[in-house]
């Protein structure tokens, strides 16, 4: 049976491209009735492509099991029609930038005191107050500025910045278990209030890691491509066909990587006795490693590491990583059918909870489509 453990939660979203419709969709796939109010010309996400029959694919993978109203916020009947969706919700989340809900007439100075169990969530660039708190920012700047370019990339190379926007969805994720955590406490008769969720601070979260590096050292962390800063081998090689991955992260799947190699005299030396010694000197065994890892391919080498129960994986696109059996066995790969028509598939909840997948609702809104209910619902609700 699917387990929805937001049902009932009434969400109005106020939020554009990432960050913020990825923190409304999480709450969507746990239950919660997520109404998304969009500008009249939408989320600036569809227009994004893949496009389909008018439809964009990047906008569907953010925005299931929503509901849409177009409206145009700096008219007064918009306005107390939004409004009033809020009053008769549970959470109010948005990212705009730091002062533009307030001018609207849609901050928390307006609806704490009408509403003071409201959980009221503001996902920006830099925070809602501070020196930078004015500034907007997306996935890049957020990444540069919070340090992950810093050590993404090979260590000779340009800045580069992570391929999957962790500085937009950590944001996301911080501001859906914040607000989770939040209706717990309304739920245990507490107030409600006021969430921010600045990208920039949840990225740096993200980085507990190369933070407490520093803090203990002193030292920047640097960049150092596939390879781990603490372990080795830890790292992707090459092979005579391509490359894989291994991570060796302990004395004994060290032990078991030199056996594979069938090169017992790694043991012995003493550039690579102890885990700090091998990550000190992880180019040189780099070097070691792959002079015997090139003599064969890929694919033989993941399944000598396999038999051995040392960590490994091919370097796979996603074409391959969603035909992975295990994407089968957890049902990570769902139908779906856009407003336009068009049958495609989606990545659903990856989570399960009692053994069972949480079942969604894998289909996104037309821009505007739930527009004449939730005018009429808007009201009935005294503002």
């Amino acid at each position: 049976m699917s387990v929805h453990p937001l049902a009932g939660v009434r969400v109005v979203e106020f939020c554009q491209v990432a960050a913020g419709p990825f923190c409304g969709m999480l709450l969507a796939d746990f239950g919660a009735q997520v109404v998304k109010i969009e500008p009249p010309e939408g989320d600036g996400l569809r227009q994004w492509p893949p496009i389909r029959n008018g439809f964009s694919e990047n906008f569907a993978s953010l925005n299931r099991g929503k509901r849409s109203i177009a409206l145009d916020l700096k008219k007064p009947e918009d306005l107390e029609v939004a409004r009033a969706l809020v009053l008769e919700a549970d959470v109010l989340v948005e990212n705009n930038r730091p002062g533009v809900m307030q001018r609207l007439g849609l901050g928390w100075d307006w609806f704490g005191p009408r509403k003071p169990a409201l959980v009221y969530c503001s996902i920006s660039a830099y925070g809602q107050s501070g020196p930078r708190s004015g500034e907007g920012g997306f996935d890049l700047t957020i990444q540069a500025a919070a340090g992950v370019m810093s050590v993404t990339g090979e260590p000779d190379g340009a800045p580069v910045k992570c391929g999957v926007p962790v500085a937009d969805f950590t944001a996301g994720l911080y501001g859906a278990f914040s607000i989770a955590s939040m209706i717990a406490r309304v739920r245990a008769g507490g107030p409600g209030g006021q969430v921010d969720v600045p990208m920039f601070a949840t990225t740096l979260a993200i980085a507990a890691l190369q933070t407490s590096e520093y803090f203990g050292t002193g030292r920047n962390p640097r960049k150092l491509g596939s390879a781990h800063p603490r372990n080795a081998p830890y790292q992707a090689y090459r092979a005579r066909d391509g490359w894989f991955a291994i991570a060796a992260g302990n004395d004994r799947l060290w032990r078991s990587v030199c056996e594979v190699v069938a090169m017992p005299e790694l043991l012995a030396d003493e550039r690579f006795a102890t885990t700090t010694l091998r990550a000190a000197n992880q180019v040189a065994l780099k070097d070691l490693l792959e002079a015997r890892f090139v003599l064969d391919d890929a694919a033989q080498w993941l399944a000598r590491f396999e038999k051995a129960g040392v960590p490994h994986a091919p370097i796979n696109g996603y074409d391959e990583a969603l035909a992975d059996p295990q994407a089968a066995h957890l049902e990570l790969v769902r139908p779906m059918t856009m407003p336009g028509g068009t049958d495609t598939k989606t990545f659903v909840c990856p989570v399960r909870i009692d053994g069972a997948p949480v079942v969604v609702n894998t289909r996104a809104p037309a821009l505007g489509e739930h527009e004449d209910e939730l005018r009429a619902a808007a009201k009935r609700t005294v503002v």
